[in-house]
């Protein structure tokens, strides 16, 4: 367990601010299906279980369990899978900022994704989605704003997404890359760039800041510009995680050990447990460790939205360790 830092951000803890909204997430929600029974190939599926799905609609879930008021920036179709959409954010007591329903032939984003550890196959379709129609919105008074890479893929959500981060008081970006979302590696970079130039806190995995770093070693790479912003995150799955400070000194936290049912899910619950944590005045190391529970608990279960724990759910599981 690495040394106690204090709150990198202590004006984040709710009695010294007077928001409506504890955190803003932006990026897409769609509709998740898992095939059943647990652990077969889609192709072998007898019955399909629904769920919230997308990198932003599983955060926000995933903050709302946890105790936080949370808004997210993420459109959806005129159609029963956005009205799906919107029912499960109304149920988990998100403040939906993107409510009317779009009826210009976009779609709300599906996943199709198999609960195995190994040969996990997860199928997403994207064509002419729903959140990438996301145009200019103004923020409401949140003092943290979590974006989604995805949102950068296309425009117009693209330029909504940079002009978000600018606009923030603090503005976090969760790499989430999606590669088939991106039409070219020269686009994918420049936009990456501008992004993290707008972007107070970055977070991602090793394959993610591989898409930035070139030929450079990706933690070498994140170690560098990490100079440039507030706290960079680099989650490292099963290795644990890492903060990197821009004084070039690090905060390095363990995984927990789990019996692993699918690899996703996991980096949206982290992001959501650490967040939730750093607004409540928690020390980074324990907050990073607290992430990283919550993240153990999502793996060794079926699901993203449906499997994000509840604060309970995760002090309890820490006690076993």
């Amino acid at each position: 367990m690495a040394a106690l830092v204090p709150n990198p951000l202590p004006w984040l803890v709710p009695e010294r601010r007077d928001e409506p909204l504890d955190m803003v997430v932006l990026g897409r929600a769609g509709l998740d299906l898992y095939p059943e029974p647990v652990g077969c190939k889609t192709r072998e599926a007898q019955h399909f279980r629904s769920s919230l799905g997308g990198s932003a609609g599983n955060i926000a879930v995933a903050l709302a369990r946890l105790g936080r008021k949370v808004g997210l920036i993420a459109p959806v179709s005129a159609d029963p899978a956005g009205d799906f959409v919107r029912r499960v954010l109304a149920e988990e007591d998100i403040v939906h900022l993107t409510p009317e329903p779009l009826s210009d032939g976009s779609r709300t984003s599906l996943a199709i994704a198999e609960t195995r550890a190994d040969d996990c196959e997860v199928v997403i379709y994207r064509h002419q989605a729903a959140d990438f129609q996301l145009t200019a919105v103004p923020l409401p008074q949140a003092p943290v704003l979590i974006a989604t890479g995805t949102a950068l893929a296309l425009e117009p959500s693209r330029s909504a997404t940079l002009a978000a981060l600018a606009a923030a008081r603090c503005a976090v970006l969760d790499l989430d890359y999606l590669a088939c979302s991106w039409t070219s590696a020269a686009e994918r970079r420049a936009t990456y760039t501008a992004a993290l130039a707008q972007s107070d806190w970055l977070v991602g995995n090793p394959e993610e800041f591989a898409i930035l770093a070139g030929d450079e070693n990706p933690l070498d790479y994140a170690r560098r510009i990490a100079a440039n912003h507030r706290l960079l995150v680099y989650k490292e799955g099963a290795a644990g995680a890492r903060a990197l400070h821009p004084d070039g000194t690090e905060t390095q936290i363990d995984a927990y050990p789990v019996q692993a049912l699918k690899p996703y899910g996991a980096g949206d619950s982290f992001i959501a447990g650490l967040m939730s944590q750093l607004q409540q005045g928690v020390a980074l190391a324990e907050a990073l460790q607290f992430g990283a529970a919550c993240a153990a608990l999502v793996v060794a279960r079926v699901g993203c939205a449906i499997a994000m724990p509840y604060e309970a759910d995760v002090r309890r599981f820490m006690e076993r360790y």
